[in-house]
């Protein structure tokens, strides 16, 4: 879908350029979408105010709540339409597709049940004097939608801005944006009135600056890179716009001695290799006490030895990188640690049968790698695990901390003390005890700490991030 969704409408790029889109497990064009810039966010931006003012601004909070719960069962009904799509825009397996667009309607049916239960309250005051704070749309949104899970992304911040009353501009990200698209469409058959969701496609450098810069937004969310974080976070300050900014993260997985290790085992191993380790929150660092690293890290090593790479349609254990820069970068990680000597402990396969051109990565595990070392402090955003030892509960807090990131950690020990103390002593924005989500459900807080970024997404808290206070003081005497 080359078009751009603006006023209700799809319609061309001003320009009437467009951008191809690259088939990951191939390397080669199978569609394209629109080239959007500056001209087409100011339309956008125009289109969303005009809705404010409009039919969407006149609806009630239970009004919108249904129009989005609506919008969540188109989902469900389309669901194995939009894991089609993202599967073959991502290259991700098909079952990580279709538990993203499960993911993606169980947003807009928590939010539109959400939507009429924000109260606001009362404050005892001066004789003579009503006090009331009720919160109230920002007003115009802005979202930066990633590639990693662009239909997921897109309904974890869209839900809860609607659910709130704003009217939304959304920029995907130019290498996976046809999944959006597709919630776009459904959107409109679920009764969204024109400009309350409008999407431009096109480059981060283009539209996605253009759209956080411009004076007519009043709140800008974005999920990427620190660096591309650091640019948002300038533009919108420009015109004393908030954010939300879900950044990067390098989380530990820590193990102790006395942890349950059949249990631990599976789920470390999955949480690095999740849409072949192209998330977040990846479980990218596995910190093992020394009592039981020998024999823990070589069952960790079986599994990613029996771990295998394919396309979408295969449905194994990882799909491709996205493009091919991110191929690179992801092969130079494990060259550079190849060629510094840091012992690579077990490596998966590639499918036979996957396409040559491909961007495909073996998973790797590295181990013990040194505490200096990138694979240590960097973030990766592939399917790289590195091990590293501790010995007591004080070096593994160190050891966990010693990043710029903190935006998720797992803990693995049966010490329900323990269990208390490092929930407190990591710095992190989630921490999952003898389990891990990377994220969570959509019910729970997710955001990070340093330069994982700040503020927060998902449960009730981001319904707050979407809105702002009004005191309303009124002398009745």
């Amino acid at each position: 879908m080359s078009k751009l969704l603006i006023d209700g409408l799809w319609v061309d790029a001003v320009d009437g350029e467009t951008i191809d889109v690259i088939d990951p497990c191939g390397g080669q064009v199978f569609a394209k979408i629109g080239r959007g810039r500056s001209a087409d966010v100011d339309l956008a931006v125009a289109a969303a105010r005009r809705a404010l003012d409009g039919a969407w601004g006149r609806m009630t909070a239970t009004e919108r709540g249904r129009i989005l719960q609506r919008l969540g069962q188109l989902i469900l009904e389309h669901g194995e339409e939009l894991a089609e799509v993202e599967a073959r825009d991502t290259g991700k397996p098909m079952s990580v597709a279709r538990a993203d667009a499960k993911a993606v309607a169980r947003y807009f049916e928590f939010y539109g049940g959400a939507a009429e239960k924000i109260h606001g309250q009362t404050i005892p005051y001066l004789n003579g004097y009503n006090v009331s704070v009720v919160r109230i749309p920002l007003g115009v949104t802005a979202h930066i939608i990633p590639w990693n899970y662009p239909a997921q992304m897109m309904g974890r911040t869209l839900a809860p801005a609607l659910a709130m009353g704003n009217a939304a501009v959304v920029k995907p990200s130019e290498d996976a944006c046809l999944s959006a698209l597709k919630l776009g469409e459904l959107a409109m058959q679920a009764g969204l009135p024109p400009g309350a969701l409008n999407i431009v496609t096109g480059y981060g450098a283009e539209a996605g600056a253009a759209l956080t810069s411009h004076p007519g937004i009043n709140f800008a969310t974005f999920t990427g890179s620190p660096e591309v974080g650091v640019q948002v976070q300038q533009s919108t300050a420009r015109h004393h716009v908030p954010c939300v900014l879900e950044l990067g993260g390098k989380s530990p997985q820590i193990v102790f001695d006395d942890a349950d290790l059949a249990k631990a085992a599976p789920i470390i191993v999955r949480a690095i290799v999740q849409n072949a380790g192209q998330t977040c929150s990846a479980g990218s660092r596995l910190l093992v006490q020394k009592g039981i690293y020998d024999r823990f890290v070589a069952t960790i090593a079986a599994s990613f030895e029996a771990l295998k790479v394919g396309t979408p349609e295969m449905d194994l254990d990882c799909g491709p990188m996205i493009n091919a820069r991110q191929y690179d970068k992801v092969s130079s990680f494990i060259a550079e640690a190849v060629g510094m000597g840091v012992p690579k402990l077990a490596e998966g396969s590639l499918a036979p049968g996957i396409p040559d051109k491909g961007y495909f990565v073996k998973p790797v595990l590295f181990g013990p790698v040194p505490r200096e070392h990138c694979l240590a402090c960097q973030e990766v955003f592939g399917p790289v695990l590195s091990v590293m030892p501790f010995t007591d509960e004080d070096d593994a807090v160190q050891l966990a901390n010693a990043t710029d990131y903190g935006l998720v950690a797992g803990v693995w020990t049966e010490n329900g003390s323990r269990q208390a103390r490092l929930a407190q002593r990591i710095a992190s924005g989630q921490v999952f005890i003898n389990c891990y989500g990377a994220g969570g459900g959509v019910e729970l807080p997710f955001g990070g700490v340093k330069k994982s970024g700040y503020g927060r997404e998902k449960g009730f808290l981001a319904l707050e991030e979407m809105s702002t206070t009004k005191t309303i003081v009124q002398h009745y005497e």
